[in-house]
């Protein structure tokens, strides 16, 4: 299992990091979670392509984690760019198909993949739930952020990832991440901002998960600043590791 970071930023345009964007490739597949602005064209300076993802899965509906939907159902319409010819999973909480449904208003038949390669499933924002799909297996919990925000552990190969999202401290998590390999988690600001995390909860949440290692990311310019991880690290005694746009970590 391999996690590359497209994207450790925010919705605040920086030179240093890019929108929310994070591949995993686990079990032969190419998982990706969340698609912020930009992240298409990211994609491509780490040696990923669109057309690779096996499965989508949406964090939550703030812009900065889907700006690039509608360029992604876009681009699937034009076989000179997209050569994917077998579907791939898009995972979002459930009322994801009203908003979907309000993008074709908006945009008509242009954000509508060619029939029958997208395959959507609605989570229940409020229950653990669990999507086997091949030799990977994905398991979604409620966060504390939005009423429709989700964390996902991805488990493939005897090894386990989890993907926070946006967060404030949550006991559902927690339970998600519990002895996860690595925990992928927000740490927006050194301030606290309700809906996210600080470093040092972070670091706390981490250590009730005991997990092996913590990355943090999700960063607002102000954490570029100061040293996130040793804040983290007054909470958690594992490796903590600074994300950073094309860092690779193998798990």
């Amino acid at each position: 299992m391999e996690l590359i970071v497209v994207g450790s930023g925010t919705g605040v345009p920086s030179l240093r990091r890019g929108s929310p964007g994070y591949g995993v490739r686990a079990g032969g597949q190419l998982v990706f979670l969340d698609l912020g602005p930009g992240v298409l064209r990211a994609m491509l300076h780490y040696g990923l392509n669109f057309s690779e993802i096996d499965v989508l899965a949406l964090s939550h509906l703030h812009p900065d984690h889907v700006g690039d939907l509608v360029p992604f159902f876009f681009a699937t319409r034009y076989a000179l760019g997209y050569t994917r010819q077998e579907p791939f999973h898009l995972l979002a909480a459930r009322g994801f198909g009203d908003f979907y449904g309000r993008l074709k208003e908006a945009f008509g038949q242009w954000v509508e993949p060619p029939p029958g390669l997208l395959q959507l499933r609605e989570l229940d924002p409020a229950a653990l739930e669990e999507v086997v799909l091949g030799e990977v297996v994905l398991k979604s919990a409620p966060t504390n952020h939005t009423d429709h925000s989700l964390a996902y552990r991805v488990e493939a190969e005897g090894r386990s990832l989890v993907y926070s999202g946006d967060t404030d401290e949550s006991d559902s998590l927690v339970e998600l991440a519990r002895g996860a390999d690595l925990l992928v988690l927000e740490c927006a600001n050194p301030f606290k901002v309700p809906g996210h995390l600080t470093p040092p909860e972070a670091g706390r949440l981490a250590a009730q998960a005991g997990v092996g290692r913590l990355v943090l990311s999700h960063f607002y310019p102000p954490c570029d600043a100061v040293d996130v991880a040793a804040l983290a690290a007054a909470e958690f005694s594992g490796e903590i590791i600074r994300a950073e746009d094309g860092m690779r970590i193998v798990l």
